[in-house]
């Protein structure tokens, strides 16, 4: 599984501003879209990410931080993926670096972001999927294939005694 399976399900949507836009308006569109990140972008191709995290940290530095512009807080050195990045490869830079949202770029152009969460949950997808495959295309126990080829265990009754067992009679 990679990037692009993600963005296929979730949609290439990533909410951009300009580095030039009011702290105020990134906060507006961060509140509007339920979201934790902005891309800066210039026309189409990301020059720095705005978050959440970078806000806070201004506004308990400087109370006057809404007059600020999204360039004066915005990480420049913006880590990218790539559609055909793997989730491993991905999951393990989000950790390290401790990121938690993630541009993807395609030949330099914006084409979309994925968080942590988008992350965790399709490697949880893909758990479950592999949980019922193996379920449904396992080989059947013999008591199954005793039981009539139904699929279903072959349970003893209630009453019944196991020949051998301590202490039960025969």
């Amino acid at each position: 599984m990679n990037i692009a399976n993600i963005l296929a399900r979730k949609g290439p949507m990533a909410v951009t501003v300009r580095p030039d836009q009011s702290i105020r308006d990134a906060l507006a569109l961060l509140e509007r879209h339920n979201i934790g990140a902005l891309v800066a972008v210039e026309g189409d191709r990301p020059v720095g990410i705005l978050s959440e995290r970078d806000i806070v940290r201004e506004a308990a530095r400087n109370d006057l931080f809404f007059v600020r512009v999204v360039a004066d807080l915005m990480t420049r050195d913006v880590i990218t993926g790539q559609p055909h990045d793997d989730l491993l490869s991905v999951a393990h830079t989000m950790t390290e670096r401790r990121i938690r949202h993630l541009p993807v770029v395609d030949q330099g152009r914006l084409i979309g972001m994925v968080s942590i969460g988008d992350i965790v949950k399709a490697a949880a997808r893909r758990d479950r999927r592999r949980r019922a495959d193996r379920f449904l295309y396992r080989r059947p126990s013999a008591p199954e294939r005793a039981g009539g080829g139904r699929g279903r265990p072959v349970r003893p009754a209630a009453d019944s005694v196991r020949i051998g067992a301590p202490g039960r009679r025969a």
